[in-house]
Formats: structure tokens, sequence, C-alpha cells
């Protein structure tokens, strides 16, 4: 995919999802693989066989506790992020849930998609009733780092041995937001 013209804003949005037709599924598995090879694939080192992929997104809208985002540049699937609801026997954190996987295709950077993806989930996850967001990144993504320090994140604890990328222990942050009422 390649980014808009110069000169024209394009069209961004974010929408809550509970099925993907197989379009979205091709859609979806370009901007992740994209993603990961630049660097932010949450996980991946390397794109995995596209059928890999086409049955990991399948399989995300299966499990009762996740609930996925889509983000769009010019209503073409860019990136993604998912909430994770603590099981129903977590009483003690259930005012608590994850921001898990949250990617943006190299190419739709710059368009203020990633804040939209992220205030969307914050909304959401809000509106069902938790009070905290957490989540985690490599020490290496510094732009995600910065988008979520701007976005009120605090960070509360590091794991030296994260992720092991490259022969080496790459760094873990982790972060956490008290949500307020707008």
């Amino acid at each position: 995919m390649t980014p808009p013209p110069q000169g024209r804003q394009p069209l961004v949005t974010v929408e809550m999802v509970t099925e993907l037709n197989a379009y979205d599924i091709s859609e979806l598995c370009d901007a992740t693989e994209e993603a990961i090879d630049a660097g932010g694939g949450f996980g991946w080192l390397a794109p995995p066989p596209r059928t890999i992929l086409e049955d990991y997104w399948r399989g995300a809208l299966l499990i009762p506790n996740v609930t996925l985002f889509l983000g769009k540049l010019d209503h073409v699937i860019a990136g993604s992020c998912q909430i994770v609801s603590p099981p129903r026997n977590n009483e003690a954190q259930a005012l608590a849930c994850q921001l898990r996987t949250f990617f943006l295709a190299p190419w739709a950077r710059g368009h203020g998609l990633a804040g939209k993806l992220v205030a969307e989930a914050e909304d959401f996850a809000l509106s069902e009733g938790f009070k905290i967001l957490n989540l985690d990144v490599r020490a290496t993504q510094d732009r995600a780092i910065r988008a979520f320090r701007l976005r009120g994140y605090q960070q509360f604890g590091t794991n030296p041995f994260y992720a092991y990328v490259g022969g080496e222990f790459i760094p873990g942050l982790y972060f956490s937001k008290l949500l307020q009422t707008r």
C-alpha cells in the first residue's frame, strides 16, 4: 500500500469488529506483514506463512474476552489493536484490561491513526466499566513508547529479558493508565 497523495488528508477511521470477511483478512494480513517487516509485529520477528496469519486473525474473534479494533486509512485496513478483558474469576483485577497487539503498517504512520486507535480502545474500555488500561512494548519501539507517554501512560516496570531478537535480549516496558471519564 502507498500513502495518500501529498496535500490531501486521508480519511482516518477506527471500528470495533465482530466479524471479518475474506477481504478484511487479506488487508489485515498485508498490514500485519508490513508491520512485522518494520519491526513492530507484536512478537513475530519475520512474517509467518500467510495461512498462520489468517488463522490468527480468525481466531482473535473467537476468544470471548478479546475485542478487536481496526484502523483504516482511506477505507484500507492499516492497523489494529485488541482489548483483552480479565477472566471472570479474576475479581481482584476486574477493573483492569490490557491493550494488546497494537500495530500500524509503516505507510499509515503520521496521519493520526495510532492515536485514534488507542483513543477508541480507551473509550471502549471505559464504557465497559474498566478503570485501568495496561500494556507492554519492546524498548526498541520508540514511536509507540513516545505516543503512549503522550497519552498519559505511566511506565511501572521493565523486564530486561522481554524479547530475544538478533541474538540478544531486548527489554520490555510496562505501562498503565488510569482511565478518566471525558
